[in-house]
């Protein structure tokens, strides 16, 4: 861990625009030579966009993607050496009234986002800017890297959450009036989702957060970051209304499926800010074939 964080100030220590410059030549670079990871994107955009996009633009697309993954990872090892007036340098925001309004309404406020631009340093800028909150994430593999990654996560203010068994402590955040912070753009398994059209395919999404809603009526916020040619831009979108009509599963679908369009909406206006190396469409309804990113 000492070597770890020893690297993280190094690394911060290099000028902004220098290391978006060096994450986009790394990305260039592990495009070339990561073919498993490459043949994923690849397979996942030409999924989504083979009917609106030429092979060349989806390409382009994917090259993008790994510029943007190799950037936000430098950016990531800057985040525990960042103050609020590096935020106001860097970072643009719009719509923190939306935040505002839901707060006013005294039932905790959740907050969702996507694998969209840097979205570490979304979850940052939120700590930083006092509105720490519990950040529901899955623990990683390696015990070492799990710390380190557990560190950056908390210097801003903020609370890891590891998803397995969390509902209880987030009611508990959500009734003293509290923020959670849920990503809701990754497969799961078929005991933790439901299915919902996403770019016009069935993907099986984590109904937790539909759940969540609608358990506490706290209201759901969509907040995105996308990189900038000055920096970063977050959007803080207007409450998304929770439908409660009595049929709890169906409930859960359709508020699912409402809060990935607005996800859907976005990754469609900044496709190479988009984690497409995930096998987003892994888990398939039961009786359907697999996917070519399900491999």
């Amino acid at each position: 861990m000492p070597l770890l964080k020893a690297i993280s100030f190094i690394i911060a220590s290099l000028p902004s625009r220098l290391m978006v410059v060096v994450g986009r030549y790394l990305g260039r670079l592990v495009y070339l030579i990561d073919g498993r990871h490459r043949k994923v994107a690849l397979d996942n955009l030409r999924m989504a966009f083979g009917q609106e996009k030429t092979e060349d633009e989806i390409r382009t697309i994917a090259r993008g993607v790994f510029e943007n993954i190799a950037i936000t990872s430098l950016e990531f090892m800057k985040i525990p050496w960042l103050g609020e007036g590096d935020m106001d340098r860097y970072i643009e925001c719009s719509g923190l009234e939306n935040l505002k309004n839901a707060f006013s309404k005294g039932r905790g406020v959740i907050l969702y986002t996507a694998h969209l631009g840097n979205w570490e340093l979304l979850a940052a800028w939120y700590g930083i800017k006092g509105y720490r909150g519990d950040i529901v994430v899955r623990p990683l593999d390696s015990p070492l890297v799990e710390g380190f990654v557990r560190w950056i996560r908390t210097r801003c203010g903020n609370a890891v959450v590891y998803k397995k068994r969390s509902m209880r402590r987030l009611i508990r955040t959500l009734s003293d009036n509290g923020l959670v912070g849920i990503l809701l753009d990754q497969n799961v398994t078929l005991s933790e989702g439901v299915f919902v059209d996403f770019f016009g395919i069935p993907a099986c999404t984590n109904r937790g957060l539909a759940l969540l809603a609608m358990k506490t009526g706290s209201p759901v916020i969509p907040t995105f970051i996308v990189r900038t040619e000055k920096g970063h831009r977050i959007v803080i979108e207007k409450e998304i209304e929770t439908l409660r009509t009595g049929d709890k599963m169906a409930d859960v679908v359709t508020n699912t499926q409402r809060f990935t369009r607005v996800i859907e909406d976005m990754i469609r206006r900044y496709p190479d800010q988009w984690f497409w190396v995930h096998r987003r469409w892994k888990t398939r309804p039961p009786g359907k074939g697999k996917t070519p990113s399900s491999h």
